[in-house]
């Protein structure tokens, strides 16, 4: 069960994270978060991580984007360890953090702003990303005047606009609609395997874990450490949420991961 998958190519996989551990200090008291964790993310690959509540998924993302240095371990990047935070990779939080002044446009522009891309090419980029996520009609809307779910596809138009090699994704789709949740799951899967950009999402939802990842990662209750591994095999179109929770092995995966954490919150 807890075996990682090749990579496809020769090249070093975008991620590999070794026997990684971090700890709080919460006055004066060592909290340990992270237990001698290990995982590996490759190419063109979506994996999905689940665990208890409070298991310390989100300090994990932050380990390995370098917001947070890990008390132990190793995190490599394309075969090599980057102090600070690693270039080419996208962070998309639950909370969209969209600029209430700048209208969507102008939101998803904000990083290539940053990065000295000239204004006619980040409007350009910025319009054909929103179209592609369906807000064709919509780039001059400020945040205020557009649904949770369009928000969330401005958010994730910002973070894909800067073509990514990695995305890292933390809940994104937690507060959402079960409607628009599925809408929303197979247009980032439809763009992210299209590009084959590799993907690590956090999620408390099991059946979005199966649907949408190629691996599931089962995560133990603090000092989390990696329990279980599931190979997701669906037999079917990977970026058709609806096809994915209707194949003949989907409700076996939800049922077997379900009960490793389960074991994993006592």
């Amino acid at each position: 069960m807890l075996r990682e998958a090749a990579p496809a190519t020769g090249a070093p996989p975008p991620l590999v994270v070794e026997h990684v551990a971090k700890s709080y200090d919460a006055g004066g008291r060592i909290v340990p978060v992270i237990g001698d964790l290990s995982l590996t993310l490759n190419e063109g690959e979506i994996v999905a991580i689940v665990g208890p509540s409070g298991c310390g998924k989100t300090t994990l993302l932050n380990t390995l984007c370098g917001l947070l240095a890990a008390d132990s371990g190793r995190v490599r990047w394309h075969g090599r360890e980057i102090s600070g935070q690693p270039s080419g990779v996208g962070y998309m939080l639950q909370k969209d953090l969209l600029l209430p002044w700048r209208t969507a446009l102008r939101n998803v522009m904000l990083g290539l702003e940053i990065r000295g891309v000239s204004l006619s090419e980040a409007e350009e980029r910025s319009h054909v990303m929103l179209d592609q996520l369906g807000l064709h009609g919509f780039t001059d809307n400020y945040p205020s005047t557009l649904s949770g779910g369009m928000r969330q596809r401005v958010a994730l138009a910002r973070t894909l606009v800067n073509e990514p090699d990695v995305l890292l994704l933390d809940e994104p789709f937690a507060a959402l609609d079960f409607q628009t949740k599925l809408l929303i799951e197979s247009d980032t899967a439809k763009l992210v395997r299209e590009s084959r950009r590799s993907v690590l999402l956090i999620t408390h939802d099991i059946e979005e874990a199966v649907s949408l990842a190629d691996r599931v990662i089962v995560l133990s209750k603090r000092p989390t450490r990696v329990k279980a591994i599931y190979d997701i095999a669906l037999g079917t179109e990977r970026t058709d949420m609806i096809a994915a929770r209707e194949s003949a092995g989907f409700s076996d995966y939800v049922r077997r991961i379900w009960a490793d954490l389960d074991v994993a919150r006592q």
